[in-house]
């Protein structure tokens, strides 16, 4: 016989931030901006607004539910702080001979990463979403509203230097993320 577990996690809504709720797709607006999610992979799950608090729960849950519930709540957070500070990545660009020279395209959303060991061909890393992304001298400053998003554009800046064949410990020329949390 299966237990009868109720499992819930309830998040209040600062102020100055409004969330709607519409069956499992949450939207978020805040001072920064909005973000959009669908939950709608998440089954045997309820997401409800209740008192000026987000409220995910489920009904006769198990481990897996209950570790769904908790993720859910984890993804709302993410997205009220997002809203209302941002969110900040810092990678720094590494290099040992070869000066390094990243430029930021904004039209085509990518950044370039030229003269990467002596290489004629640029690299090019693609910026995802909503995401600013700006050169301070030997650091790569990635910033915006959806921690994905960001995350997403640090790890392809990170990825787009990466070298085959060759031992990261002795050639540490990159770009690095080394620093990431919230923008104040």
């Amino acid at each position: 016989m299966a237990k009868l577990i109720h499992v819930f996690e309830s998040i209040p809504i600062p102020d100055g931030v409004t969330v709607e709720v519409s069956g499992l797709q949450v939207r978020v607006r805040g001072p920064k901006g909005e973000i959009a999610r669908d939950f709608s992979h998440a089954r045997g799950v309820v997401i409800r607004i209740e008192e000026g608090r987000v409220v995910v729960e489920a009904y006769r849950a198990d481990r897996k539910l209950k570790a769904l519930v908790g993720t859910i709540a984890a993804h709302i957070k993410n997205m009220i702080t997002g809203v209302t500070k941002g969110y900040r990545y810092k990678l720094k660009i590494i290099y040992s001979h070869f000066p390094v020279t990243v430029v930021v395209d904004e039209k085509n959303k990518v950044v370039r990463i030229k003269n990467f060991l002596g290489e004629k061909a640029d690299r090019v890393a693609k910026i995802h979403g909503n995401v600013k992304v700006r050169v301070e001298g030997q650091d790569v400053v990635v910033e915006g509203i959806d921690i994905e998003e960001v995350g997403l554009t640090a790890a392809s800046i990170e990825r787009a230097t990466r070298i085959k064949d060759l031992d990261r410990r002795v050639f540490m020329d990159g770009i690095y993320l080394y620093e990431r949390g919230v923008a104040e």
